[in-house]
């Protein structure tokens, strides 16, 4: 193998190695590219992730509001139990005392 023919391979191998590079890139860019039908896609998504988003954030602030409004109601209706069992005890105390004073003059 002279000289000459060394440089025809090489450059022969050198082209082979470069085509392979080239449409191995080709092919690899072919088969991962980005569609706009798929960037269509991706853009609907993203707008009802947002908007579910936007949801949830608005369920949360109502049942928050709800559970305040509960527990003040809640609490307003055990002020008025404890109001209203203080009243049954002074009436049973005061029943007890006009009792014991009928029982007391009629014997």
């Amino acid at each position: 193998m002279n000289r000459m023919q060394f440089v025809l391979v090489t450059a022969l191998v050198l082209f082979v190695a470069f085509a392979l590079g080239w449409f191995t890139n080709w092919l690899i860019h072919r088969f991962t590219r980005v569609r706009q039908q798929d960037l269509g896609e991706l853009d609907r998504m993203a707008q009802a992730l947002h908007e579910a988003e936007e949801i949830r954030d608005q369920a949360i602030n109502y049942v928050e509001t709800r559970e305040r409004d509960l527990t003040a109601r809640i609490k307003q209706l055990e002020a008025e139990v404890a109001g209203a069992m203080d009243g049954v005890r002074e009436a049973r105390a005061e029943a007890d005392y006009y009792r014991n004073q009928i029982q007391g003059r009629g014997e």
